[in-house]
């Protein structure tokens, strides 16, 4: 494959993943807005979380998470505690209704990576994952943001 087909088929690729996976979530009946999916993720897999370790890992600024952080609080997804070791600054954690939310989240993702690779063999798919981690970690500096030094999202 040629090297200036690899951005097209990137690229279709990532649509065709966001529409089956738009799909999955409408199926699921979530009507939370992406950043909300985004943010209830981060906090459900990060253990005694702040907003502005949440805005880092998503990778967006720290006013957007607050607002939204707002709202999955008034929806009953998230709590908020004092941190005890810095009183500026809260804990966040999901809550029971949350978890549920999340769950339902992470079906629908396994749906929409289901119908992707329906046809795919095990190897073809180790390959993928291979091929697309090694692209991956081709693009991936020190940081993301040079300008900002913003670290990477989702970083291993």
């Amino acid at each position: 494959m040629a090297t200036d087909s690899i951005g097209d088929t990137l690229h279709q690729l990532m649509h065709a993943y966001r529409r089956q996976l738009r799909r999955s979530i409408r199926d699921q009946g979530i009507t939370l807005p992406v950043t909300h999916i985004r943010i209830l993720k981060a906090i459900g897999s990060l253990k005694a979380t702040t907003a502005r370790e949440v805005a880092r890992r998503i990778g967006t600024d720290k006013a957007q998470v607050t607002r939204a952080l707002n709202e999955l609080e008034a929806m009953a997804q998230i709590s908020r505690q004092r941190d005890p070791e810095d009183r500026r600054s809260q804990i966040l954690a999901i809550t029971e209704d949350g978890r549920s939310t999340l769950d339902q989240i992470l079906t629908a993702e396994a749906q929409a990576a289901g119908v992707m690779s329906d046809s795919l063999s095990d190897a073809e798919l180790d390959g993928f994952r291979e091929m697309a981690s090694t692209m991956i970690r081709n693009t991936l500096k020190d940081t993301c943001d040079t300008e900002t030094e913003t670290p990477c999202p989702n970083r291993n």
